[in-house]
């Protein structure tokens, strides 16, 4: 044990936690105890070790009805609350104690924490510690998590802050006290990681609140290993949400990138404003380091800085008279008077003055996006919005180019604008619905589930179809509040078909951003309880970039799986489209796979293809999914599927999507 003994000692969580602490073996005498338990309690090192203590010991367990082999053998934290404490100096005090049993060297140990409140004689010095217990709650936000990063304590102060419950707030994964980004999650990850590899992790902390609101904190992660087995982890924070507006505050005031010696991007929106105040026309060129990512890979911080200084000074040379920003990490934008043929010949110009590090020519190239004002766009968010379009245009054809928009990108930006705009008033008026398109068994020939798609014939801009408002939804953020139209249309909608003995299924779509909001599930069941739906007639569609996310994000898994064990099934839409995964199919609650009907629209027109189509329903089945075809028109694809023993298909040959009323009376 005396390993285990220095360890304790030298160990800074231990003996800066500022309560007693003492640890017993399994047969209740004292192995260890900390220098505030030794004040305290006036216990001696000499003596004290391998006698029994007063207050907590098998007999005093006993009388609180916890038996000391349960407390040995418990996996959580037990708490007694209000026992009767004697104090070295002869005072007595009513405390809370917590125990936490682990195992060391194969032998079973309880580690106790004594809470002494402030009833005890002022000057004392256990009276000191509960003030500076009181002085550390008001101080800082503290919360507690096990070995699987779940909430098992959080004080007052955090609580108040973060707009949790205690009752609320228990239990939930670390993931939900931040946001759901992708760089917020891999930010999570890399504090997880030093914890697991048993380091202290401090720094500056984007947090959310319980309603998705943003706040600052000074954190501090402090791994608590006391076993190969058994941890858990304390986090600390301060409030710096103030601090860090004002810093902000203060880099936009700058307007200046510390590395490139370029405006940033807070004055390129400015300047933007003032050329558009003012009428000036100007070309907008957005230009994109390609394969930024891969030349940063190869080098080191330092050589990264030089790389961009070099280039931002043959920016400086070539565009002499133009307003030169650093927009983002490899990205740069420029307001010119400069013609197209011009801008163009920035890439030549960059061949013919290499960037050389270390004597090494650097094979730099980017993509560039011109973007006129007012002939093209005629705002700031605009101006960015169509370069990033154009310029993922150009990265698709390979990148090395300048482009301008086209007459389709024209049409395509200012239809995607305007259906931005009055999707905002076609939620308000609930101008959206839903159709139902049907899916047949093929062995029974009976329509047991039907897709709800989402239709919206707007006055203006006429249908939008799902295929054209969902990605727009999912850039601008309202996917949310579409999701929760069918998910609340759709259970209305079973319970109506139930009150008229109409027994179906419903499929509905659903995106990765909405099982990101940490309340989907439980809004989910909430609307199911509210509607009186079966849980086993709803059908959550995923597609396979959905399954790949999802697979890697524990919280998404976790939903996904609480609401199969409700009842509710998930299918894998679009599968041969994209990258499948055995693994997330083994991982996630997938019970159907649908075959993409762009694969489907090919099944009369190829050998090779009818192969691979059977081969995949021949897969699926063989891991007891339910496989349907999507796309279905034509009686020769229909009954290849049927030889192939595809279990339903849906499609154009079986009917259109109808609204609700047009279902039943086709039902009929």
């Amino acid at each position: 044990m005396s390993e285990k003994q220095d360890f304790l000692a030298q160990t800074l969580a231990y003996n800066h936690i500022p309560f007693p602490i003492i640890i017993f073996d399994q047969e209740g005498l004292i192995t260890w105890f900390n220098g505030h338990a030794e004040r305290i309690f006036q216990l001696n090192t000499e003596t004290a070790k391998g006698q029994p203590f007063s207050y907590m010991n098998p007999e005093q367990a006993a009388l609180h009805k916890q038996p000391w082999e349960m407390l040995l053998e418990s996996t959580n934290p037990v708490r007694f609350e209000n026992m009767e404490i004697g104090l070295g100096s002869g005072g007595q005090n009513y405390s809370t104690v917590v125990t936490k049993a682990f195992t060391s060297h194969g032998e079973r140990f309880l580690l106790t924490i004594y809470e002494i409140d402030d009833s005890v004689s002022a000057g004392s010095a256990a009276r000191e510690l509960s003030h500076l217990r009181h002085g550390l709650d008001d101080s800082f936000m503290m919360t507690y998590f096990d070995q699987e990063f779940l909430v098992t304590y959080a004080n007052p102060h955090f609580l108040k802050l973060s707009k949790w419950t205690p009752k609320r707030v228990l239990g939930k994964p670390v993931w939900q006290m931040f946001h759901d980004s992708e760089e917020d999650l891999e930010f999570v990850d890399s504090i997880l990681e030093s914890l697991k590899d048993g380091h202290v992790w401090n720094g500056e902390a984007k947090k959310a609140t319980k309603d998705g609101e943003t706040y600052w904190v000074d954190l501090t992660a402090i791994p608590m290993q006391l076993s190969e087995e058994d941890a858990y982890y304390i986090f600390l924070e301060k409030d710096i949400t103030e601090t860090k507006h004002a810093q902000k505050h203060l880099e936009e005031i700058a307007f200046i990138d510390p590395i490139t010696g370029l405006e940033n991007r807070h004055r390129l929106e400015q300047a933007v404003a003032e050329h558009i105040k003012e009428g000036r026309h100007f070309s907008f060129l957005f230009l994109d380091i390609d394969r930024f990512y891969t030349l940063r890979d190869v080098s080191d911080t330092d050589t990264e800085n030089e790389l961009l200084i070099e280039f931002t000074k043959r920016l400086r040379m070539y565009f002499s008279d133009s307003l030169i920003t650093r927009a983002g990490l490899h990205e740069f934008a420029l307001i010119t008077p400069l013609p197209n043929w011009f801008i163009e010949g920035f890439l030549p110009y960059l061949q013919q003055h290499p960037i050389y590090i270390g004597g090494t020519a650097v094979p730099l190239t980017v993509s560039g996006a011109i973007t006129k004002y007012p002939e093209d766009q005629q705002s700031f968010v605009h101006l960015i919005k169509a370069s990033y379009a154009t310029i993922k245009k150009v990265k698709d054809r390979g990148g090395s180019a300048i482009s301008t928009l086209t007459a389709d990108d024209h049409e395509r930006l200012n239809r995607k604008a305007l259906i931005e705009k009055r999707l905002v008033h076609a939620l308000d008026r609930k101008n959206l619905q839903l159709l139902y398109q049907p899916q047949v068994n093929l062995s029974t020939g009976n329509v047991e589930s039907v897709e709800a798609l989402v239709r919206w014939n707007d006055d203006e801009i006429g249908v939008v179809t799902p295929d054209e408002l969902i990605p727009i939804a999912e850039e601008n953020g309202m996917i949310h509040e579409i999701g929760s139209f069918v998910l609340e249309t759709a259970c209305a909608q079973l319970k109506d078909w139930k009150a008229k003995g109409i027994n179906l299924r419903i499929s509905i779509n659903s995106s990765i951003r909405e099982f990101r909001d940490k309340d989907m599930a439980s809004m989910l069941i909430e609307q199911m309880k509210a509607n009186n739906c079966d849980p086993h007639s709803l059908m959550i569609e995923i597609t396979e970039k959905f399954a790949l996310e999802a697979e890697a994000e524990r919280p998404i898994m976790l939903q996904m799986n609480r609401l199969n064990q409700q009842g509710v099934q998930f299918a894998l839409d679009d599968f041969g489209t994209g990258y499948a995964s055995f693994r997330y199919m083994l991982l996630l609650p997938i019970s159907s796979l649908k075959i993409d009907r762009t694969i489907i629209q090919s099944i009369t027109k190829q050998e090779k293809m009818q192969k691979m189509i059977n081969g995949m329903i021949q897969f699926g089945k063989s891991l007891d999914f339910q496989v349907i075809a999507e796309g279905v028109e034509t009686n020769e694809q229909l009954e290849l599927l049927r030889v192939m023993d595809c279990n339903s298909i849906q499609g154009y040959i079986i009917s259109h999507p109808m609204n609700a009323q047009e279902l039943e009376k086709w039902l009929k």
